[in-house]
C-alpha cells in the first residue's frame, strides 16, 4: 500500500530549558485519500485534467466538469441561470460562460499534484531506459520493458495482443492477492488449530470418561472378588461353630459325668459298709469302660482352605486377562467415502461406506463411531439402517418412500465425510434389472408367452405357448434349457404354477389337462374333469390342493393332488355380470381365492365372497396376471387403453401402494407373473415377446 506523510511540528514545555521539537509521522491509507479528497461524490470518478477535471461551487463543494454538464443540460440552463449543487441542494448561480466559467478546485489541483508526484516516486523504470516505466505481460507472467524487447508482446499495430498492465499495478494487485491469499491461509490455519485443539479436549474428556468405566467396572469385579471372600469366610465360619458346638457340647458332657464321680467319690474314707464298697467300685468301673467313649472327640479340628482344587483360578485369571479392552481408531473421515447412487422409490436402497486411515490405507476393523442421517428435500428425517461389516465398511440401508432429491449426511467422530451430505435422486420408475428374450423360435426367443413360474431354487419357468414349450431360465433370466412335449401339446399351454412337493403343474386349455412335470421336464402325472370347457389357469394352495379357473364357465374347480373334485366354486356374484376374462391365484395368507379381470375379488376358501380390490379399475381394462408374495403384498398386471404395468397392493388394506410403469423399457401386455424370496417379480411382457424382471421392494 502507498500512503502519505506529513510532519507536525509542535513546541514542547516552556519550563525546558532548551527548546525542543517533535516530529509525528502519520500514515494515511492511499484508497481512503484518494476517496475522500481525489473523487467526484456524484460520478465515482478519479479527478484528472480532461473530463473529471475538478471545479469548486459557490457553497465550497467541488464536483467534476463531466457531471456539472450533465445536471445543466438536464435544467435546461445554458450560459445563464442556477442549478443546485449535487451535494447539499444549494442553489448555485451559472456564470455567463457555463460550466468552464466556474473557478477550478484549487486545494483538490494541489493534491492531484502532490499525489501524483508521490506515485511516481515508486513507480519501476528500466535501469536502461530511466523514462520507459516497467510493464507486466499477465499472459507470459513476465515484467519488460517495451523500448527492451522492442515489441514482443505488441501485435503489430500498436495495441497489445496479450494482456499487459503496468508493474506498478500488478505488483499492487499481486500484493493485495498475497495478502488475501496469507490472511486465506491463516484463517484457515487458525480454523485447523482450533479443530485440533477441540480434537485434543474430546481427547481428554473420552480418556476421562474411559478412566471412569475402568474404574466401575473393575471395582465391580473387585466387588465381585470380595463378595467371594466374604462368603468362603463365612464357610470357615459356619463349619467352625458347627464343630466347635459338638466338641462343646461333648466338654459340658464331660464335665457333668466328672462332677457326678466326684460327688460319689465324696466320703468313701469313711464308708465301712463293705457291700456299699463294693458297689460304688462296680459302679465305678462300668464308667470307667463308659469313659472310653468320651476319650476320642466327636468332631475333627481339621479345616483348610484350597483354591487350586478345580480351574477356577486359572479361568478367573485367564478370564481378567481378556477382561475389557480399550477400543480406538486410525480412521481419517475426511479420507472415507460412500457409493450413494440414484434409486427408485419405493425401493430397498444400499450405500457403502469404506473407512480409511489418515495415510488413505483401507481400515480392516469396525467399531467407529458412525451417524447417519438423511433427509428428504423438505427437511423429513427418513429411516436409516446402519450395519456395521466389522470389515472397515458399513452398510447404509434405507428406502425412499417418494420421488425428489435426498441428502445423505455421514459423520464420524462428529466429522463429516468426504462429499458428506451425498446428494441424489429417488425416481418415479421402476425400471427392469434383467430383460430377456424377442420373438422367434430360437433359444433366446418366445411366441405368445402366456405365465411363468419360480422355484425355491430361483429358476424361472416360462410358459412359452408359442412355441409349446417351457423355456427355463437363471435367476438372471439365462437361458438354461427347454422342455417339449407332455401337457404342451397343440399351443395350448395357458397356466403353469409350482407344487409344495417341487414339481411343476401345467393347464392347456385345448386339450383340457393338467400336466404335473419334475423340474427336468419330466412327466409325473396327468388328469382331466369332464366339466373343463376353458381351463385357463391354475395354481396350488398351501394344502397342495389344485385350483383351476375356467373362463367359459366362470368358476374355480378344486381338485386334490390326484385330480379328484372337492368341490366347485361360482365366481358369479348376485348383482354382477361376467368378465370377459379372468386369472386366478389362492396363495392368500389363508388359501383365500383372488380373481382377477378388471378389478380384484377376494373370495374365501370356500367360496365365500369376502371384498373387492381396486374397485376403481372395474370395466376399464383388465389384469394380465396376479400374484400373492407371502409377505403382505399382492403385484398384478394390468393393461388400461395404452398404460401397462404392474399393480402393488397391500393385501390387508387392499390399498394400492405405487406402479411398476418400466419407463425406459416399457411394456406392452403384460401377462403372468411371479416372484421370488428377494421381491423381486418375473413379468411376461406378451406384446414384446419377453420377460422382464423387477425389484417391488
Amino acid at each position: 500500500m502507498e500512503h502519505l506523510r506529513y510532519a507536525i511540528q509542535s513546541q514542547l514545555g516552556r519550563k525546558m530549558m532548551t527548546p525542543s521539537t517533535l516530529v509525528e509521522t502519520v500514515s494515511i491509507n492511499y484508497e481512503d485519500f484518494s476517496e475522500h479528497f481525489l473523487t467526484c461524490s456524484t460520478c465515482l470518478c478519479t479527478y484528472d485534467s480532461q473530463e473529471h477535471i475538478p471545479k469548486l461551487l459557490s457553497c465550497s463543494h467541488s464536483v467534476c466538469r463531466s457531471c456539472l454538464e450533465r445536471i445543466v443540460a438536464a435544467t435546461g440552463v445554458r450560459d445563464a441561470g442556477s442549478f443546485r449543487c449535487p451535494i447539499c441542494r444549494e442553489t448555485i448561480p451559472l456564470p455567463r460562460g457555463g460550466i468552464n466559467a466556474l473557478p477550478p478546485s484549487f486545494l483538490v489541483n494541489q493534491l492531484l499534484d502532490l499525489m501524483s508526484r508521490q506515485r511516481r516516486e515508486v513507480v519501476p523504470r528500466c535501469s536502461t531506459h530511466t523514462t520507459q516505466e516497467l510493464l507486466f505481460c499477465e499472459s507470459c507472467d513476465c515484467v519488460f520493458c517495451s523500448a527492451c524487447t522492442e515489441g514482443s508482446h505488441d501485435n503489430g499495430n500498436g495495441s497489445y495482443s496479450h494482456t499487459v498492465i503496468p508493474f506498478s499495478i500488478a505488483i499492487k494487485r499481486m500484493s493485495e492477492i498475497l495478502l488475501y491469499k496469507a490472511n486465506l491461509c491463516i484463517g484457515k490455519l487458525n480454523a485447523a488449530a482450533e479443530n485440533v485443539h477441540s480434537e485434543v479436549g474430546k481427547l481428554d474428556q473420552n480418556v476421562d470418561h474411559t478412566f471412569e468405566l475402568i474404574n466401575r467396572t473393575f471395582q465391580e469385579v473387585i466387588n465381585t472378588v470380595e463378595k467371594r471372600r466374604q462368603e468362603v469366610l463365612g464357610m470357615v465360619k459356619k463349619i467352625r461353630d458347627e464343630k466347635k458346638k459338638v466338641l462343646l457340647e461333648q466338654l459340658a458332657m464331660i464335665q457333668g459325668e466328672k462332677s457326678k464321680v466326684e460327688q460319689e467319690c465324696q466320703g468313701l474314707q469313711h464308708q465301712v459298709e463293705v457291700r456299699n464298697i463294693t458297689k460304688k467300685i462296680s459302679d465305678l468301673n462300668e464308667k470307667i469302660d463308659a469313659v472310653k467313649n468320651v476319650m476320642e472327640p466327636r468332631e475333627n479340628a481339621f479345616i483348610k482352605y484350597e483354591h487350586l482344587h478345580n480351574s477356577a483360578f486359572s479361568d478367573i485369571e485367564a478370564a481378567l486377562n481378556v477382561f475389557g479392552r480399550v477400543r480406538t481408531s486410525k480412521t481419517f473421515p475426511t479420507l472415507c467415502t460412500a457409493d450413494v447412487h440414484d434409486t427408485s422409490a419405493h425401493l430397498h436402497s444400499c450405500s457403502l461406506l469404506r473407512t480409511v486411515d489418515y495415510h488413505g490405507s483401507l481400515q480392516t476393523v469396525g467399531g467407529d463411531p458412525v451417524a447417519v442421517e438423511l433427509r428428504y428435500e423438505n427437511g423429513d428425517e427418513v429411516e436409516v439402517q446402519l450395519l456395521d461389516q466389522n470389515d472397515g465398511t458399513y452398510s447404509i440401508k434405507y428406502t425412499p418412500e417418494l420421488p425428489g432429491i435426498y441428502k445423505l449426511h455421514i459423520n464420524i467422530f462428529g466429522r463429516p465425510i468426504k462429499d458428506s451430505p451425498y446428494q441424489f435422486t429417488s425416481s418415479e420408475h421402476i425400471n427392469p434389472v434383467f430383460c430377456f428374450g424377442s420373438a422367434g423360435a430360437g433359444d433366446e426367443h418366445f411366441l405368445q408367452a402366456a405365465a411363468v413360474a419360480i422355484n425355491k431354487a430361483g429358476r424361472v419357468f416360462v410358459l412359452d405357448t408359442g412355441n409349446s414349450r417351457i423355456k427355463v431360465l437363471g435367476p438372471s433370466l439365462e437361458f438354461l434349457q427347454h422342455f417339449h412335449g407332455d401337457g404342451l401339446e397343440e399351443r395350448g399351454g395357458t397356466g403353469i404354477a409350482v407344487t409344495p412337493s417341487d414339481s411343476l403343474l401345467v393347464i392347456n386349455w385345448r386339450t383340457r389337462y393338467a400336466t404335473e412335470l419334475n423340474f427336468d421336464g419330466m412327466l409325473i402325472s396327468q388328469f382331466t374333469h369332464s366339466d373343463f370347457v376353458e381351463p385357463l389357469s391354475l395354481v396350488v394352495n398351501s394344502k397342495g390342493e389344485i385350483l383351476i379357473v375356467d373362463n367359459r364357465l366362470k368358476c374355480v374347480f378344486v381338485l386334490d393332488p390326484s385330480g379328484k373334485l372337492l368341490r366347485r366354486i361360482e365366481l358369479k356374484r348376485k348383482g354382477s355380470r361376467h368378465s370377459k376374462y379372468v386369472s386366478l391365484i389362492a396363495t392368500g395368507p389363508q388359501d383365500e381365492i383372488l380373481i382377477a379381470d378388471s378389478h380384484i375379488q377376494v373370495f374365501s376358501p370356500g367360496g365365500e365372497f369376502l371384498r373387492e380390490i381396486y374397485p376403481e379399475g372395474r370395466n376399464r381394462g383388465h389384469f394380465g396376471g396376479i400374484t400373492y408374495d407371502k409377505k403382505g403384498y399382492i403385484l398384478a398386471s394390468r393393461s388400461d387403453k395404452n398404460k401397462h404395468y404392474i399393480q402393488v397392493f397391500n393385501f390387508i388394506s387392499g390399498q394400492l401402494l405405487y406402479c411398476i410403469d418400466s419407463a425406459d423399457a416399457k411394456l406392452k401386455r403384460p401377462a403372468g407373473l411371479a416372484v421370488d424370496d428377494q421381491y423381486n417379480v418375473v413379468v411376461v411382457d406378451l406384446g414384446n415377446d419377453c420377460v422382464k424382471k423387477y425389484r417391488y421392494k
